[in-house]
């Protein structure tokens, strides 16, 4: 989930915290998974929700997203030109080419995971696969840049980088987050740059990267839900997040299945 709001400051997890946070991790990454397959023509956000809701609360853990500052919903499922925080409802029922964000957050024993991944529904001719391609690999090139030593902004930097030579923008407004026992907790992790700017990266930290990359312009509107935000022009949006721990050997992805 794109940072709402931050709590405390940067908080250093040991080996014993980790382990509890890849737990979280593993049982998002499971239900993304779920739901992802499940993402075909005629499904409702709302079925995926209520999938997504069983399956992590029989993993033995609990929704990150919902109740949180009064979010209804277990998932976020922004379609199309929504960039995030779309609300699941049985109305919205999945069409071929939709292009699907779905957000996913767990609580395992008091630790947090979140992931985002995004899913053209039965296929699309219509670029979003494309966009979705760039956007998977602009998150692969900012986890690529989570080394020791090296600033929060550089994580920023290659992802802006790396969209606007593929003919997009990154959404400025939202960014990704420290996470740990809260959701969102500092530091934000813009998705633009410049480099050598903001925290140090040092191991034991935990944060996560979401780039939102757009079709159009980079500005936003939120709706009148009061959680849903759109591309300011219409155009399609695509978003995938993993939570990334910091560690003297580089990187460690804890939101793998």
């Amino acid at each position: 989930m794109a940072k709402t709001a931050i709590r405390g400051s940067i908080s250093l997890k040991n080996k014993d915290q980790l382990a509890l946070m890849r737990e979280a991790g593993r049982i998002v990454a499971q239900t993304l998974a779920l739901t992802e397959s499940a993402a075909i023509p005629g499904v409702s956000t709302a079925e995926l929700d209520r999938m997504a809701e069983s399956h992590i609360r029989r993993s033995g853990a609990k929704p990150s997203f919902k109740g949180y500052h009064g979010y209804p919903a277990t998932l976020c499922t922004s379609l199309n030109e929504e960039i995030v925080h779309g609300i699941p409802s049985p109305s919205r029922v999945l069409r071929a080419g939709d292009l699907l964000k779905i957000d996913c957050g767990a609580i395992y024993r008091g630790w947090q995971g979140d992931a985002a991944v995004t899913v053209v529904v039965g296929g699309s001719t219509n670029g979003a696969v494309k966009l979705v391609e760039a956007t998977r690999e602009s998150l692969d090139r900012g986890i690529a840049r989570v080394q020791a030593g090296g600033h929060v902004s550089d994580i920023g930097e290659e992802i802006e980088t790396y969209a606007r030579s593929q003919g997009y923008e990154v959404v400025r407004k939202y960014c990704g987050h420290g996470i740990g026992r809260s959701l969102h907790e500092e530091p934000p992790v813009f998705n633009f740059g410049p480099p050598g700017e903001g925290p140090l990266l040092r191991p034991g930290m935990v944060i996560c990267i979401e780039p939102m990359l757009n079709a159009g312009t980079g500005e936003t509107e939120e709706l009148e839900d009061g959680w849903t935000v759109r591309t300011a022009d219409g155009k399609l949006s695509a978003h995938f997040e993993h939570t990334v721990a910091v560690t003297q050997d580089g990187p460690r992805i804890l939101t793998l299945p």
